[in-house]
């Protein structure tokens, strides 16, 4: 896991949601994504799995990313990154809680920039415009996941100021475990939680 306080980012502050790169004659273009990109978020996150070595770990479906990003009611958000018109890089984030700081936070889900247009600084801009968005919603604190292997993004990160924090481990219930969990005696449950101190430090 890491993140980072946003004085440590670079990061333009102003109402804009849109930003342009020119590198000569070529242009980039941050935008935020409308329903009709659906079919290229859901391409960047498949293309995504394939470089984190799992290519068949996506189940997400373009009719679940329109309801669940497009609707009344956003679970997510996500920019678009086009580099001379084309689909070069996407991120993904939607706003989480801190209880010890009493603020909203913003957590980044996906960063992604296809292999052909890397070393172009299109990464780069996509988390400052991410942190900007976080900073114009007034959240002290923009967080992601890494994996251990991934040295080049862990390389990137560090050199954005971001902070490891590897003395923290992700916890995670899914399919079936978390259907018995669900189902689970509300008195069950309290012992539970009392046998793991009640405690879900991931809030922090």
């Amino acid at each position: 896991m890491a993140w980072i306080t946003l004085q440590d980012l670079n990061i333009p502050i102003g109402g804009r949601c849109d930003q342009a790169l020119e590198w000569g004659r070529m242009s980039t273009t941050i935008r935020k994504a409308t329903s009709a990109d659906v079919p290229v978020i859901l391409e960047f996150i498949r293309a995504l799995a394939v470089y984190e070595r799992e290519p068949d770990a996506v189940s997400a479906t373009e009719g679940g990313l329109l309801r669940d990003g497009f609707g009344p009611n956003p679970f997510y958000f996500c920019l678009i990154a086009e580099h001379d018109g084309a689909p070069a890089g996407f991120a993904l984030y939607f706003f989480n809680y801190s209880t010890w700081m009493g603020r909203p936070g913003l957590y980044l889900e996906d960063l992604f920039v296809h292999p052909e247009f890397r070393g172009l600084g299109i990464g780069k801009a996509l988390l400052q415009q991410v942190a900007a968005i976080a900073v114009e919603n007034n959240c002290p604190r923009l967080q992601w996941e890494v994996l251990d292997w991934n040295t080049p993004a862990i390389d990137f990160y560090r050199a954005m100021g971001a902070e490891f924090l590897d003395e923290w481990r992700n916890v995670r219930v899914t399919g079936e475990a978390l259907a018995r969990l669900a189902g689970a005696p509300i008195q069950e449950r309290g012992e539970a939680a009392a046998d793991g101190n009640g405690s879900a430090e991931s809030r922090q």
